[in-house]
């Protein structure tokens, strides 16, 4: 009967005996993204789809595909962007929307931080905070603009308020995830070393928030922009929005495209910014990218 079994099977020369080939070898894993593509050729894929935009946008204006009532020549954009520059009307009204956003952000960002590690560490704070700040992230911000304005009036304090509850949203339910996502058995493990509660909160807790908190941090980057628009187009003097409602007025898509464009670079630079401080606050993400 032993021979049946085997008989399928190849026999070594040398030895006699039988071996069986459904053997399985390990393979090493391949990263998902290849980490020796050169960092000059990474650098123009991520400009490719722009620069292709701006120039079929130059090739359609300039063979007149393109109504230069309905959008404006890139070179027109460009000739606007430096008249609004050189004369200071950009920067002082670009000066005011990064203030609104950044306190807004600091104000919003914090309150909805500390609430999210409150409640995701005590279930008491679970139980008074979370069913709250749900019925509140269920309210659209925008929605409570004409409320701000009647408590606080058209002041920088209602506009401040309002990008504040936009941003404050991500934050809360980012922190709070994070900071419930640590495995049990860790927290176990340290009870049982004798980690006090401040030491689980700074050496556990946080650390393994830390990815949940940057993305909720750049989250709230954009509901605070978003926010900011807005508050700019609606009971506003100064800014941004109030200078696209003025090119509105007059029919000035030159102007109304570089307030879009300066937008869209608010978005880009958050969206670094963020970066950055993933790179400094989480360095064994850095050295685990360059190991693969």
């Amino acid at each position: 009967m032993s021979q049946d079994l085997h008989a399928g099977e190849p026999t070594s020369a040398a030895t006699g005996f039988k071996h069986s080939t459904n053997t399985h070898t390990l393979e090493t894993p391949k990263p998902l993204h290849d980490a020796s593509r050169k960092r000059g050729l990474s650098l123009g894929l991520r400009f490719l789809v722009p620069l292709l935009i701006v120039s079929l946008w130059s090739l359609g204006s300039f063979y007149g595909w393109i109504a230069s009532n309905i959008v404006a020549p890139p070179w027109v954009v460009l000739k606007s962007a430096w008249s609004l520059a050189e004369s200071g009307v950009l920067w002082h009204h670009l000066s005011i929307s990064l203030s609104r956003a950044g306190l807004g952000l600091l104000l919003g960002g914090s309150f909805g931080l500390w609430l999210g590690i409150t409640a995701g560490l005590s279930k008491l704070g679970e139980e008074l905070i979370d069913p709250s700040f749900q019925m509140f992230r269920a309210i659209p911000f925008l929605a409570l603009i004409p409320l701000l304005i009647v408590w606080f009036g058209i002041g920088e304090s209602s506009k401040i308020l309002l990008i504040a509850a936009g941003s404050a949203k991500p934050m809360y339910l980012n922190a709070y995830t994070g900071v419930r996502s640590v495995d049990r058995k860790i927290i176990e493990a340290a009870k049982i070393f004798g980690l006090s509660r401040w030491a689980m909160i700074t050496e556990i807790h946080l650390p393994a928030a830390l990815p949940y908190l940057m993305a909720g941090l750049r989250l709230s980057m954009s509901m605070a922009l978003l926010a900011l628009i807005g508050v700019e187009v609606i009971n506003t003097t100064q800014g941004i929005g109030f200078l696209m409602l003025q090119a509105q007025e007059y029919f000035r898509t030159e102007v109304l495209i570089v307030c879009v464009v300066i937008y869209a670079l608010f978005g880009l630079g958050t969206d670094f910014l963020v970066k950055l401080i993933e790179r400094i606050s989480m360095p064994w993400r850095r050295a685990h990218k360059e190991r693969t």
